[in-house]
């Protein structure tokens, strides 16, 4: 029963990230495609880009765009169903596009890493300290998938396979 606790608070955990990167998708990260199309919060952008030099926001390359975009396509139609699964707790039909969605976002975070780390940018991040300070911003997003990921595989309330082999003993 304790362990069981330990999974729902996890998913109630994962519920809120899901829930929270609606607005976050919505705000923030689609202005780096939309941002002639549907509207600009140019003031909090601006402020966010001079605060932690974001050079992927000031000035998003073409890889970062696709990556965004992708975001709003494929993920972001995704983000409500999540929520409402972890928040509902056990719902075995989210751990298939779970298992796909944090291997996706985790795959897009290694990029932008080490885009943020190595690259040279003439008004990003100059110190490693501004760097790390940047890097923190994106960070949670490379780990709460990878979370994810491993609560899925490993968890008996979500893998099936687990449950098979426990009754067949």
């Amino acid at each position: 029963m304790r362990a069981r606790g330990g999974a729902r608070a996890l998913e109630y955990l994962l519920g809120l990230y899901f829930l929270s990167h609606i607005p976050i998708t919505l705000l923030f990260d689609s202005q780096a495609v939309l941002t002639s199309c549907l509207f600009q919060l140019t003031d909090m952008l601006k402020w966010y880009a001079q605060a932690f030099k974001d050079p992927l926001i000031k000035d998003p390359p073409s890889w970062f765009k696709a990556l965004v975009f992708c975001e709003l396509v494929f993920q972001l139609p995704f983000f409500p169903f999540a929520a409402y699964a972890f928040f509902k707790g056990s719902c075995k039909w989210i751990r298939i596009p779970a298992i796909i969605y944090s291997v996706h976002t985790t795959t897009t975070l290694i990029p932008i890493g080490a885009h943020i780390l190595f690259e040279t940018f003439p008004r990003g991040p100059m110190t490693f300290q501004e760097r790390l300070s940047l890097l923190s911003i994106y960070i949670p997003y490379f780990f709460i998938p990878v979370i994810l990921l491993f609560f899925m595989l490993w968890s008996p309330h979500y893998n099936t396979l687990e449950k098979r082999k426990k009754k067949t003993r």
